[in-house]
């Protein structure tokens, strides 16, 4: 049965090789510790499904018709909102 807990320097590990691993581009050994810690954690295996059902969606996707551009403004717009959430963060 999977354990409820805070998220671990560990989960943090697995989160940053998921794509690497979904697209099984890493070796052997390091697939089998993702796994072995996956599957004992509720966190985990929700991200994980998460993605893989984001990668699946995404792959299915095929748009009628594309957006157009965005205007210099609201280009200017988000770069502006990306620029202050950048300057907030902490990490």
């Amino acid at each position: 049965m999977l354990e409820p807990h805070e998220r671990s320097e560990k989960c943090k590990e697995m989160f940053s090789l998921l794509s690497e691993y979904l697209n099984m581009e890493l070796p052997a050994d390091a697939c089998r510790e993702m796994e072995a810690h996956i599957s004992g954690c509720a966190p985990c295996v929700e991200f994980t499904e998460s993605l893989k059902k984001t990668v699946e969606l995404c792959r299915e996707y095929e748009p009628e018709e594309l957006p157009a551009p965005l205007g210099d403004a609201a280009r200017e717009e988000l770069l502006g909102a990306y620029r202050k959430m950048m300057a907030t963060r902490t990490d």
